[in-house]
């Protein structure tokens, strides 16, 4: 008796996975690139851990509007959300009764007011997401105006203290010019940064509401016969949005120690560009968490890379736009020739042959 062995089929890459890795191979032949144009500042760790430890908020609002875009929504108002808990939190640690548990709290909760604000008119009163979270945009900045207009420095000695502490790795670092072994450091940022994608992460993978998530984001009116209450994954997302911003903010006043009214000013630009270069899409159903640090690496670096260059600042925006152009295109292309739809370009009016100019053309031949 013969025995049949049955060869499965490969299981095919899904979209999202597809943009991730294709973010992350970009993300790291960049660095190899920044590591080998600038040795001196790119071949030290430190470098690397400071990605995180400066720019961890951006990175947690990234992580939170990729959510919202998988389900087919936006979010622009979490740079001014992120900019008024910098704000809250600084008067209220700099008043007599201040503390920073009370801090953690305001920070939450305006997160989570602006979220439940947001996601209710969204979701059930089905109201254009850009014009929502426009408006929260222009609440967050009268509110943070309103609040205080001078910029203060937090000197609270129990903040002061956690602002100061670092994680030193003292096995990795790298020698001065005095031949002084530095050991690299890590702030609570980052640590924050590292839990909150872990949890976020597996939430949209293996649970039901991440599921939900990119069946909306894909095609709402076919999740809704599926059975999925869109309304409520989509004011979830949102409450996820701001929850994650009002986090960002107190990071924020943690890492730079002061309430400023231009903390986190275009920083939902950032994190939109962020989500998209790591592979999340403006229409919704995909994306990978895990490309949200990716594709804030990927502009940080692109910045540091200029800066070491000495060229003008103004050359960042220029370049970040043309990165993100390139993305977008790429993301088409592939979703066309994965769907084996047929791409097309199309040309303007004016170079395109006319009628009797093709009919001429027939005509000779």
């Amino acid at each position: 008796m013969t025995t049949v062995n049955v060869i499965k089929p490969k299981a095919r890459l899904s979209n999202s996975n597809i943009l991730f890795l294709i973010a992350a191979v970009i993300f790291v032949l960049m660095y190899i690139f920044a590591i080998i144009t600038f040795p001196a500042s790119f071949m030290q760790f430190q470098t690397f851990f400071d990605l995180f430890n400066l720019n961890a908020p951006l990175i947690i609002m990234t992580l939170g509007l990729s959510i919202v875009m998988i389900g087919g929504g936006i979010d622009i108002s979490v740079g001014s959300v992120c900019g008024l808990v910098t704000m809250a939190c600084a008067v209220y640690l700099e008043h007599k009764m201040g503390s920073i548990g009370g801090a953690i709290l305001i920070a939450l909760g305006i997160g989570i007011v602006f979220g439940i604000l947001q996601g209710y008119l969204i979701a059930y009163l089905e109201i254009q997401p850009f014009i929502i979270t426009l408006s929260g945009l222009f609440l967050a900045q009268g509110l943070l105006t309103t609040l205080h207009k001078d910029p203060i420095n937090v000197t609270m000695p129990a903040f002061v203290n956690l602002r100061d502490f670092d994680i030193v790795i003292a096995w990795l670092g790298a020698k001065n010019r005095l031949g002084v072994f530095i050991p690299c450091e890590i702030k609570p940022g980052t640590i924050i940064v590292v839990i909150l994608l872990v949890i976020l992460a597996s939430l949209m993978k293996w649970s039901r509401f991440g599921r939900n998530v990119y069946a909306v984001g894909g095609n709402s009116n076919s999740a809704m016969m599926l059975g999925i209450n869109v309304k409520r994954t989509v004011f979830i997302t949102y409450v996820m949005s701001g929850l994650t911003a009002g986090i960002a903010g107190f990071v924020y006043i943690m890492t730079t120690g002061a309430g400023n009214v231009g903390n986190a000013s275009g920083a939902e630009m950032k994190a939109i560009a962020s989500a998209i270069i790591g592979g999340t899409l403006l229409n919704g159903g995909v994306g990978n968490l895990l490309g949200a640090p990716i594709g804030t690496l990927t502009l940080l670096v692109i910045n540091e890379l200029i800066r070491a260059a000495g060229v003008q600042s103004n050359f960042q925006a220029m370049v970040s736009g043309l990165m993100l152009y390139f993305f977008i295109v790429l993301q088409s292309l592939i979703m066309s020739l994965r769907d084996r739809t047929r791409i097309r370009f199309t040309l303007p009016p004016w170079l395109r042959l006319s009628e009797k100019a093709k009919s001429g053309n027939h005509r000779e031949t």
